[in-house]
């Protein structure tokens, strides 16, 4: 591998990673060589990269133009040795998965442990982020495959999508809660009440159903956390609406109901057409035969 991309991979995992030796613990380098690394570039380059200080490091003014640039290197010379790899006939390389909780929790672990049993030496790459950032990740080519709920507020027509499964949104009370006693709940019902919003970063799905239907929920609270939001209704503070991927084995007490009318939403697959590696079609592929 050319020195000048341990340089960038350095650079890039010593941004991520937020400090000099979280970096060198990850690329199994020492702290020194991590510096020197670092340094090197600055000179070679004649511009100062980050900022030093007691609670780790960031990029610099300067740091930040060149750093998408980095990145991008450092994505296409691992996408390069995968498909060197791959022509080779080998199945090994990593894929980097764009994700969010419930997919995490619930979907994932089961598919990687069936993929890995035929594909021993790949390795997975979990990235957490919101709606926005996954497609942007996928987008940029910062991760192999993305999740997403469709349709989003502006899907992009450039991304290829492949349902994953069906997920219902439902109403969440706390145990003994009057409205636990209905098999199914309206959304009247819960905007009289005060509600726990679930929200992640821009993405906000459930708002626009209480306005759909003239509504306008006492949103006392907002969140990106499912799990506080569970807590938080068992606690008494509130009502919400979850998806019901998160509230599988869930262990606080309390209540889910079908909304009335039910409502449903897609989980996608979202990826870059005709640049998905051997190892990660193969793992979509696993994806799909488990999902049908």
């Amino acid at each position: 591998m050319d020195s000048a991309i341990h340089k960038y991979q350095a650079l890039v995992e010593t941004v991520r990673a937020g400090s000099i030796s979280a970096a060198a613990r990850k690329l199994t380098y020492s702290q020194s060589g991590v510096s020197r690394m670092i340094a090197d570039l600055e000179r070679e380059w004649g511009v100062r990269l980050l900022e030093r200080g007691r609670k780790g490091v960031c990029l610099t003014a300067n740091g930040e133009q060149v750093m998408p640039f980095v990145e991008a290197v450092c994505e296409d010379e691992r996408r390069l040795r995968e498909r060197v790899a791959e022509v080779a006939g080998a199945q090994s390389g990593s894929i980097v998965v764009g994700t969010f909780s419930s997919v995490a929790t619930h979907v994932l672990p089961s598919v990687i442990e069936r993929f890995q049993a035929g594909h021993a030496q790949v390795e997975f790459e979990l990235r957490m982020g919101d709606y926005s950032e996954i497609e942007s990740w996928v987008a940029d080519g910062l991760v192999d495959l993305g999740f997403l709920p469709y349709p989003p507020q502006d899907p992009r027509e450039d991304l290829a999508r492949e349902v994953v499964l069906v997920d219902e949104l439902l109403a969440v009370v706390p145990r003994g809660h009057e409205l636990a006693a209905k098999e199914r709940i309206r959304l009247d019902d819960l905007a009289r009440e005060p509600f726990i919003l679930l929200e992640r970063g821009s993405d906000n799905e459930i708002s626009p159903l209480f306005e759909q239907a003239g509504l306008e929920p006492q949103a006392r609270l907002s969140t990106w956390d499912d799990y506080a939001i569970m807590s938080m209704v068992e606690n008494g503070l509130g009502l919400s609406i979850l998806p019901g991927l998160i509230l599988t084995r869930c262990p606080y007490r309390i209540e889910r109901r079908p909304l009335d009318p039910p409502v449903t939403r897609e989980l996608a697959a979202v990826y870059r057409p005709g640049l998905l590696s051997t190892a990660a079609r193969a793992f979509l592929d696993c994806l799909l035969d488990g999902a049908a």
